[in-house]
């Protein structure tokens, strides 16, 4: 088992920060009058947190608004341990997003504003230099100025040995311009990234189902990547590395909300990741994370050891 933790930073996550607007009863669909309750949301943020109940070092890349909403979304990653000294506050108006409280894939509306505004001051050369990671999301590379700054910090990451992660959330909502998406995309993943899909995500990326998840493991590996796990929701997941592949079931577990499901299982696996466990172990630390997080309604707000999660 080799220790990945080689640096004073385990994770630089960059992008989004943001307030969910959720619906308070269940619903697929965001029509017809509803109730919401506002929580903190935002993949890379709610990754950074996870992480950062694991035990991880941990720096947020983010703008928000200078309002009320913004003092909000500062607080709720400040106090669950995140270094909040690289978020950026803006006269822009913090974005927000309706969603749906789902048994399935939640339907959701994007109001985008302060969010794309991070800026490449963000990333201090000491700290892109100091860190084992660096993780973003297509939400995050979506948009100017944060995608052009966003990509070029993980170059300069990667080049001082940090490994890339990315989750290729893709929804045309979010990126209208599909084959840009597929470029920027490819462009990160050539760096040796470690690569999180779900099934949905890669209809919505490359706009074909994925009937094996081997295909997408195999093209993202020919993109240049050096892990690629496939979420696939009730089937569970597939890990894909050059020398192998490996198959995890998920298990029955009571759920109470998706929403988060993701980012829960991907802050389990790269924890895993930087403790030098072997792949499969690190897909079973993802999946035992995602469970802990289906079985909570809103954001997993609680410390998590990593033994509990290493448990199979």
């Amino acid at each position: 088992m080799q220790n990945r933790r080689n640096k004073s930073i385990d994770i630089i996550c960059a992008g989004e920060l943001l307030v969910d607007l959720m619906t308070t009863d269940y619903a697929d669909k965001l029509d017809g009058n509803r109730m919401f309750r506002p929580a903190q949301g935002g993949s890379p943020a709610n990754l950074c947190l996870n992480m950062a109940r694991l035990g991880n070092s941990t720096r947020l890349v983010s703008t928000i608004g200078n309002d009320d909403i913004g003092n909000f979304l500062y607080e709720s990653v400040q106090k669950g341990g995140v270094d909040c000294s690289l978020i950026r506050r803006t006269n822009q108006p913090s974005t927000l997003i309706l969603v749906s409280h789902s048994l399935n894939v939640p339907s959701f509306e994007a109001y985008r504003t302060a969010d794309q505004h991070i800026t490449s001051e963000q990333f201090p050369r000491e700290v892109l230099e100091n860190a084992s990671l660096f993780h973003t999301t297509c939400f995050g590379l979506s948009l100017p100025p944060a995608q052009q700054s966003i990509l070029q910090a993980a170059e300069k990451a990667a080049a001082s040995g940090s490994r890339l992660s990315i989750d290729a959330n893709y929804a045309k909502k979010i990126w209208s311009n599909q084959e840009e998406a597929q470029s920027v995309v490819a462009k990160y993943v050539s760096h040796g990234a470690l690569v999180k899909v779900s099934e949905v995500d890669w209809q919505r990326l490359y706009g074909k189902p994925l009937h094996d998840p081997k295909e997408a493991g195999d093209f993202f590996l020919r993109l240049g990547a050096s892990q690629v796990c496939v979420t696939m929701g009730a089937e569970g997941a597939y890990l894909a590395t050059a020398e192998e592949n490996y198959r995890l079931p998920s298990r029955k577990v009571t759920v109470r909300d998706t929403t988060g499901a993701g980012d829960a299982f991907w802050s389990g696996f790269l924890t895993a990741y930087l403790d030098g466990l072997a792949p499969l172990d690190c897909l079973k630390a993802g999946r035992k994370m995602a469970e802990i997080k289906l079985a909570q309604l809103g954001p997993l707000n609680r410390t998590v050891a990593p033994a509990e999660i290493y448990q199979d």
